[in-house]
């Protein structure tokens, strides 16, 4: 693998990777990386809840099945009640981690979050608020008259502890403009990233591929994210997925499991400055997350009580906190529970 004069993997090298790359020579170079970086052979999880506090959203992405209009029958706004009964079943499973995502609803003001925000941390303590994409945070703030730097603050104070990398979708403008043109462009993405780490508040990376994107253009979103990272982010981990296609208006196919590993383990390649790469359960299943153990990842998320935004394309795949145990051992590491910051909750011994 050529490398650039200051040890690190370029664009083009990376682009001929993906493009041209043996699948097991990228996997097992991946492997060497994750190895290094994690030599005890832990695979993490946490246990999380994904409350999705609303479905209508403004942005109307067309590889979204998800979001409903304001007007729809089915669209909703879950009751502070609801939200809170969900994060107490979380609590009761031994749940560390929630994950609230919804739709970008210009009815919801910053003072909804602060509110909810204040509540959830007075009630639940032991719970990480690690919530709201960099697209709702942008939303939040212009619908109420509000800076980003002044929205993001508001919000921390509330008790939002870390930002999860939703929406990133391809950090390529061109990209986004097709498949989710009122969404926010790849630089508002990485400035409300940089201004949350200077908040002192940890974060995560997404992409989403497989949709309309060019192989460049998948190169480009792992350099942006690892310049981002570079400049100050506070990347704690980064999870790339595929678009799922079921039910939604760009329809098309998903990218295949040889298509997924080759970009994780380009992934682990390329982000040097990250510590931590996921794989996707959610979207690839449990045989497929085993064998992205062997291909950069030391990590298989959250074992998610609840998740509709992917479930709403037809992807329903299931895993139990057991299941993913057994299925860490099973390739032969050690399975441990995590925070959302990876520090270790416990061990489980096979």
């Amino acid at each position: 693998m050529k490398m650039a004069n200051d040890g690190r993997i370029g664009r083009s090298e990376a682009l001929e990777l993906l493009n041209n790359g043996n699948l097991l020579a990228l996997g097992k170079s991946a492997d060497a990386i994750r190895r290094q970086l994690h030599p005890d052979g832990v695979v993490t999880f946490v246990v999380d809840r994904n409350v999705n506090y609303t479905n209508i959203c403004d942005s109307k992405c067309s590889f979204c099945a998800f979001y409903r209009t304001k007007d729809a029958p089915d669209a909703y706004i879950l009751s502070r009640e609801q939200i809170y009964e969900k994060i107490a079943e979380l609590v009761e499973q031994g749940g560390t981690q929630l994950l609230m995502q919804g739709g970008l609803n210009p009815d919801l003001k910053i003072d909804f979050f602060e509110e909810l925000f204040r509540e959830i941390k007075k009630r639940f303590p032991t719970v990480q608020n690690h919530s709201l994409s960099p697209a709702e945070v942008t939303s939040i703030a212009a619908c109420s008259g509000l800076t980003l730097d002044e929205a993001l603050l508001r919000l921390k104070n509330a008790g939002l502890d870390s930002i999860p990398g939703g929406g990133a979708e391809i950090l390529v403008d061109e990209v986004r403009s097709s498949i989710s043109p009122k969404k926010i462009g790849w630089k508002q993405w990485g400035e409300v990233m940089l201004k949350a780490a200077r908040l002192g508040m940890p974060t995560t990376a997404t992409m989403m591929f497989g949709s309309s994107e060019k192989p460049e253009d998948i190169v480009e979103h792992l350099f942006r994210v690892r310049e981002i990272q570079d400049q100050g982010g506070s990347f704690t981990a980064f999870i790339p997925w595929t678009y799922q296609p079921g039910n939604t208006e760009l329809g098309g196919t998903t990218a295949t499991g040889v298509d997924y590993l080759k970009v994780l383990a380009l992934s682990r390649i390329v982000l040097d400055n990250i510590p931590n790469i996921q794989a996707s359960w959610v979207t690839q299943g449990a045989k497929m997350a085993s064998v992205a153990l062997f291909f950069g990842a030391n990590d298989l998320g959250g074992t998610m009580l609840e998740e509709n935004v992917v479930a709403a394309a037809g992807c329903s795949f299931c895993m139990s906190q057991q299941e993913m145990i057994t299925l860490i051992h099973g390739a032969g590491f050690r399975a441990a529970q995590r925070t959302t910051t990876y520090s270790i909750i416990r061990e489980f011994t096979v």
